[in-house]
């Protein structure tokens, strides 16, 4: 079957940052009047991949709020022959490959259907910080399955 059952409503924004996760998930709180947290466990994508979730449950607006990097490093196990064979290497995995420039991901989950993004973008872009933020399309993104967490 090709049919996708697991068709959830959400809206994806993108956030261009050189912040830490942690000093992000900071600013987000006191700008936004948010209370992101991080995740006990962070989300594994392979046995050597993890990413980590900060979440925030708005009971007021009935959302589910979540901010994860879209980059994670992850150390190459596999054996090296070349100058560096004693050094560690380190590759990149990428949450949504069709936007490797983004640094952050807020993905706000809600079941209403209306998406109010406009206010949350002009709040997000007077952070110090963000470089810039604006809403990723979901219907167009090839590598959705990675956001479903």
């Amino acid at each position: 079957m090709s049919i996708d059952f697991y068709e959830d409503s959400f809206d994806l924004i993108a956030l261009h940052s050189s912040l830490e996760d942690y000093a992000m998930a900071y600013a987000l709180n006191l700008y936004l009047k948010s209370n992101f947290r991080r995740r006990r466990k962070d989300l594994e994508i392979s046995n050597d991949i993890a990413v980590s979730i900060f979440e925030w449950r708005d009971d007021i607006n009935d959302r589910y709020w979540t901010f994860f990097p879209n980059h994670s490093v992850r150390e190459d196990t596999s054996d090296r022959m070349d100058l560096f064979s004693n050094e560690p290497a380190y590759s990149m995995f990428t949450m949504v490959p069709e936007h490797r420039d983004v640094d952050y991901f807020i993905k706000i989950e809600h079941d209403d259907g209306a998406s109010s993004t406009e206010k949350l973008l002009k709040t997000l872009l007077t952070v110090p910080n963000i470089v810039t933020a604006y809403r990723i399309d979901t219907d167009k993104l090839k590598s959705k399955n990675n956001l479903i967490y």
